[in-house]
């Protein structure tokens, strides 16, 4: 231990920073020993600088990729670090910068396919590791620390994992061997303040409940405060209240370069060292004036929205929360507990504060509230990666499906994820030959059935179609059953070749007409059943109508039916009349109506027409030897294949619900073994649900890339740009709606498009390509300068994403990616982390105490 005290000791970096305590000594003790290393330590207490110890000031062996889980924390770990002279690269999706050096600062999306293809760095540090539990990104994190090569090392780091000794049994199960080091105790402790209990007097002129809370804790010497807000606009206005009422004994003087990245509005409220901050502010306002000047120690308040909590990257004295919950997504979401913890763990600073308050305010939220949440894995699959993996594993003849199940087994998880394929992997050749559990599932239990046709065999029961009564037959009576008995579905499957005739046995080889059978005729025709012919005790049935009444023996009443049917004007005729016209006309007609008359009776006074029925239809299956049956005996029987299968109760048990893999094959992402389609492998190259956007774009020829390219903004908008338009409109909305419809489907689809999608942004980056300085006139009260900034980064990422992806035969891809490189070498620009030097008139600390008369 003294050998390497001494090497510490030697290290520049300790030139800068408190000597490394005993659990920092230990992670990079156990990290030289080639060990993964589990560091739970609060917020504040110098995880970062086991990784600069490692490091050793930039010298280390082979290259090291610190991940952060936002850019601005990747661009400011890299001003931070390329300012002590080392030779560090950034990769955040839009930036790309010296990718080779010994240290990568990155997000670890754009390091995923990397490690899951087998090529990772020497150590992989990922910051802030409880991202695995984020329902958004967390598969990313998930799959990447799965399937990282063994050769990589692993330091994972967070302040607010309750079960880090989960993580080391993971890694551990994996095959990797890791250890835990925890460290409970904060450097600088913190100490509840009762806001509202202060007791000093308050001039009456700062009024409202926010303004007098600061004063008071600004007179008692707990500033600078950090107040964390719900919403973007109560930050704007809880900001601009406090500077308003908040008397400035010694205002902030602000450089010329700083007033232009903030704007005059937020310049006139720094110079009462008062700010907000919220993604909507530009990068340069946040990473270049107001977070350097909160480091600085020279503003008295910072308001920050809950929602970019995780993306801060500096403390002060005190800590405040305006909210106990904060919108997410439309919907109200109440701050979880590990939530909590990491706000108020941004009070106290390391050097500066000997103690940290958390300021207990009227939503009573205390330090007991903020505790560290068990950490569980989403729940999802991760898609991408999967058809990813069994593209490769198609490519070299192995079984993509099993390829994806081992992947599956690897998930940080007590219990399986499945992807509805492993009772079928465990018995790939089965007659059906169907691959998914879901598919096998519903098959068996979809039974076929069968009918008896003219010749005593059984068969498919046929589509019913339309036959004249007078080639429909009944099949002679069945006499007996043989001893062999028809087989239950149970018997069938275990008795392979059993034949399906053996169970009956037809009377006699003759078939019987449908017009003997009075009862298949109850539904046919209109008037009453009659014998119309009798031949050998066999009765042949039509229909019989009242036509007219005898009145008389010279007259008759026309039934009024007749009288529409022929049009005849009156209700009576003379009966000679009525033989010689009445009657010829009334067998005109219904013989135009397929119900010929046979002959005319008398029935006392009634005179009735007795009609034959044989030309009228009705819907019978027709048999394979062309013979239509009325109502044939009928059997529910396993499908053939099923029938031949053993598998039939293993088959009966699984469910019937659709799976990821069968889901896949609706989507048409795979085909029936697993293979990934053209539209699954371009699903592969893309988080979440953008593959299925950009793939479902690609397919409509009709649909010009030009336009597309800049629809593809439009994959990570959200709400914001559509205004008063709909939010789901758009021509690659209409794409996406043509394969997909309006199906939702938890972190892929919501009503047939990506989750995160939002027409309008397109407007803007279009127009920020042809001229940048236009972006500013799409800056309203619901979309500010960030977010315009963030729109065009994260377009600007997903052409990286289409310029970097693999090749596929397909010209319509290989004109989108064309297209995409050639914008990408036009917007080239200084990387953001490139911002102008900033002045600083005050050096020193500011005492940013406000003399208030006590009560």
């Amino acid at each position: 231990m003294s050998s390497f005290a001494e090497q510490l000791a030697n290290l520049p970096v300790l030139n800068q920073v408190t000597v490394p305590d005993i659990w920092q000594q230990q992670a990079v003790a156990a990290l030289r020993e080639g060990k993964d290393v589990v560091v739970q330590a609060p917020t504040g207490s110098g995880k970062t600088l086991i990784f600069e110890l490692w490091s050793n000031a930039g010298k280390n062996r082979g290259q090291a990729i610190y991940t952060v889980p936002t850019r601005a924390l990747a661009n400011d770990k890299l001003a931070e670090w390329r300012a002590r002279g080392w030779d560090v690269g950034i990769a955040t999706g839009d930036l790309a910068e010296n990718l080779n050096a010994p240290i990568l600062v990155a997000t670890l999306e754009t390091q995923k396919n990397r490690l899951i293809q087998g090529d990772g760095p020497s150590l992989l540090v990922v910051d802030e590791y409880q991202m695995i539990g984020d329902p958004d990104r967390g598969l990313n994190y998930e799959l990447a620390l799965a399937l990282a090569p063994p050769q990589t090392q692993l330091l994972l780091l967070s302040g607010s994992v309750a079960n880090p000794q989960d993580l080391v049994k993971w890694l551990s199960r994996l095959g990797r061997q890791a250890v835990l080091i925890r460290h409970d105790h904060r450097p600088v402790p913190l100490e509840e303040v009762h806001a509202n209990n202060l007791s000093f007097h308050v001039p009456s002129e700062i009024r409202g409940y926010w303004p007098r809370l600061v004063a008071k804790c600004l007179a008692e010497d707990l500033g600078p405060i950090l107040i964390f807000a719900p919403r973007r606009q109560a930050a704007e206005s809880m900001a601009a209240e406090l500077a308003r009422y908040i008397p400035t004994p010694n205002p902030l003087q602000l450089g010329s370069e700083q007033k232009l990245l903030v704007g005059d509005h937020l310049a006139k409220m720094l110079k009462t060292r008062i700010a907000y901050h919220h993604s909507g502010l530009s990068y340069g306002a946040r990473a270049g004036v107001i977070e350097p000047l909160a480091k600085a120690g020279q503003l008295r308040v910072v308001v920050a929205t809950m929602g970019l909590a995780a993306g801060i990257n500096f403390s002060l004295r005190s800590v405040a929360l305006a909210g106990a919950s904060y919108r997410r997504d439309y919907q109200e979401q109440p701050l979880r507990s590990d939530e909590i913890l990491q706000m108020f763990g941004r009070a106290g600073r390391r050097g500066l504060d000997e103690t940290g308050f958390v300021l207990i305010t009227a939503n009573e939220l205390r330090l007991l509230d903020a505790h560290s949440a068990h950490l569980s894995r989403s729940g999802a699959v991760d898609w991408s990666a999967l058809l990813g993996i069994m593209t490769a594993a198609a490519n070299h003849k192995r079984d993509p499906f099993l390829e994806a199940v081992q992947v599956q087994e690897r998930l940080f998880t007590s219990k399986p994820v499945f992807l509805g394929v492993e009772e079928s992997l465990k018995h790939p050749v089965v007659p059906c030959g169907l691959k998914t559990d879901a598919e096998r599932a519903r098959h068996v239990r979809q039974h076929v059935r069968e009918m008896l046709n003219s010749r005593g065999q059984w068969e498919r029961f046929p589509t019913p179609v339309e036959k004249p009564l007078r080639e429909i037959f009944i099949m002679p009576t069945i006499v007996e059953a043989t001893t062999t008995p028809v087989p239950t579905l149970e018997a069938q499957a275990e008795a392979v070749g059993f034949a399906e005739d053996e169970g009956l046995r037809i009377a006699s080889a003759e078939l019987r007409s449908a017009l003997t059978e009075p009862d298949a005729l109850e539904k046919v025709g209109t008037g009453n059943l009659s014998v119309l012919s009798e031949e050998g005790g066999v009765k042949t049935y039509g229909r019989s109508m009242t036509v007219a009444d005898r009145l008389g023996e010279d007259r008759v009443i026309i039934a009024k039916w007749v009288r529409r049917l022929t049009n005849w004007n009156g209700r009576q005729a003379p009966f000679p009349v009525w033989t010689e016209k009445i009657a010829p006309l009334v067998e005109q007609k219904l013989a135009l109506q397929r119900t010929p008359v046979v002959r005319f009776t008398n029935n006392g006074q009634r005179i009735l027409a007795h009609v034959s029925i044989a030309d009228l239809s009705m819907r019978v299956p027709v048999d394979a030897h062309g013979v239509a049956l009325y109502k044939p005996m009928t059997r529910e029987v396993l499908h053939e294949d099923c029938a031949r299968c053993v598998l039939v109760p293993v088959c009966r048990e699984l469910p019937t619900s659709t799976g990821t893999a069968l889901l896949w094959r609706r989507l048409g992402l795979v085909d029936a073994a697993g293979v990934p389609t053209q539209r699954g492998q371009v699903v592969s190259f893309f988080s979440q649900g953008d593959g299925l956007a950009i793939a479902a774009g690609l397919q409509d020829t009709s649909y010009p890339l030009e336009e597309m390219i800049y629809d593809l903004a439009n994959l990570d908008a959200g709400f914001r740009f559509c205004g008063e338009e709909n939010r789901w409109g758009g021509r690659l909305a209409i794409a996406c709606h043509q394969i997909f419809g309006s199906q939702s489907i938890p972190g892929y689809l919501e009503n047939g498009v990506p989750v995160k999608y939002g027409a309008g942004a397109e407007q803007v980056v279009a127009a920020a390509h042809k001229n940048p300085l236009t972006k500013h006139n799409y800056v309203t009260d619901l979309v500010g300068t960030g977010d315009i900034d963030r729109i065009i980064i994260e377009w600007r990422s997903t052409l990286r994403q289409v310029s970097h992806a693999p090749d596929l035969d397909w010209p319509r891809w290989r004109e989108l990616q064309a297209l995409a490189k050639s914008i990408l070498k036009e917007t080239e620009s200084p990387t953001l982390t490139e911002l102008p030097p900033l002045e600083y008139h005050q050096t020193k600390r500011v005492d940013h105490r406000l003399i208030l008369r006590r009560h």
